[in-house]
Parts: C-alpha cells; structure tokens; sequence
C-alpha cells in the first residue's frame, strides 16, 4: 500500500470553466489526470488532495467532480482549498458523502487520518504576512488557519504514530514570506514533512521546496506534478 498526493484537480464537470487559459498545459487536464492516476494508484492506495478539488460554487453541484474522483482507484482525504466554494460545515459534508454513496473520500478538517503507520494531518492555510496582497483583513483568516493547523497536527499525535505528514493548500512559506506562523507551529511540535499546492504559473518561481528550517517542504499542485500523482511512500 502507498500513499499519494496532488493537489489543485480544479474540477469542472459540473460547470463551463476552461483551464487552458491558464497555459497549455491545462489542455486536456481531466482526462491526463485519469490517465495517471489509473496507471500509478492502487484500489488500497491513499491520495490526499489538499485543496481546489472543484470549481463547483455549492455542493448540489459538485456531485459530478466528487463522481470523478470517487471513481478513481484508492481511498481520498480532501482538505480545503481557496477556491473550494462549495465547502460547507463538517457534518453537512459527511451527510453528502453518505447519502451520495461516496465511500472512498473523506474530508480533513481540524482532525487527522492514519495510513500504514503514518499520521496524516493538515489545513488550508493562508497567504503569509509578506505577501504583497495581505492586507488587515487577512490577519485574522491567517491567525485562524494557525490555530487549525495546530488542531489537526493534535489529534495527529494521538494517533502516537512514528510519522507525521502535513498537507496545506497554501504554501507554509515563500519568498516573501521567509517565516509564517505555520512553520513555527510545525517547529513545535517537531514536524519534518509538508506538502502544499496553490502555486501556479509564475507563482510556481516563488515556490520554496527541499528543507526549510528542519522541514522537507514539496510542491504538489497539479499542473506542477503535470497532473501525475505524487508517491510519497
């Protein structure tokens, strides 16, 4: 058994929004991920997506993304991304999963999921405070983010697990943002691995990946990975 990740799916088969105006590698997207998740992801694998699963505004919507994914071999712990619209409470989103028969998906949210004797955890994240667009508003999202990241990391450590992975859609830290209150928290409790998405394009310059102060950063956002899978053990 192995465990995956990819992050940034941006689903959208459920509405009209082309991605490949966002470069030619978006061309084809949905079909270049099946076809690589087919060919590399077992039906006893697990792939965490950290966020922008679905371009769907609200989870009536959603159904036919959540299908796709659903219908992809292994298990899926999906956590929250910036453009996830359709994300509602916790228990409004287990109910969805049940009633839809969605039995291989789970979501991450202020709790944590084990795999083979490793801890799984993670959150949303935020833009850090260098950023050039974080503005007054900002500080209490990012502050929040923190403080989720710290719940998840917790309820990690009761599992009592020798390995703890994180997973953030946001990256943890950038350029601009050499130290975030994510990588003091990680720090604490002494994590060492971290996978985040979101960059895209030019944002993926900006990217900071190998080890940063003790912890094994990766980019793992989709069009990066060019929408294969990412086996992490």
């Amino acid at each position: 058994m192995s465990i995956y990740t990819i992050a940034d799916l941006h689903l959208a088969l459920g509405i009209d929004k082309p991605m490949d105006v966002f470069g030619g590698r978006w061309s084809n997207y949905m079909e270049k991920l099946k076809e690589n998740w087919v060919s590399n992801v077992a039906d006893n694998d697990t792939v965490v997506i950290p966020g922008d699963v679905s371009w769907a505004t609200y989870i009536e919507s959603a159904y036919d993304d959540f299908k796709f994914i659903e219908d992809l071999p292994g298990k899926k712990i999906i956590s929250k991304g910036n453009h996830d619209y359709w994300w509602t409470t916790s228990s409004k989103l287990n109910k969805y999963l049940e009633e839809k028969n969605l039995s291989t998906i789970s979501f991450m949210h202020n709790n944590a999921f084990q795999f083979e004797g490793i801890a799984v955890c993670g959150t949303r994240g935020w833009k850090g405070p260098g950023e050039d667009d974080f503005k007054k508003d900002d500080e209490k999202i990012y502050k929040r983010e923190i403080e989720r990241l710290e719940l998840s990391i917790k309820a990690a450590l009761k599992l009592k697990l020798p390995r703890m992975l994180v997973f953030m859609h946001y990256p943890p830290v950038t350029a601009k943002s050499p130290m975030t209150g994510f990588i003091d928290i990680m720090k604490k409790y002494n994590i060492n691995e971290c996978y985040y998405g979101h960059l895209h394009g030019e944002g993926i310059k900006g990217a900071v990946e190998g080890e940063y102060e003790g912890i094994n950063l990766k980019l793992v956002s989709a069009d990066y990975l060019n929408f294969k899978p990412f086996k992490i053990k």
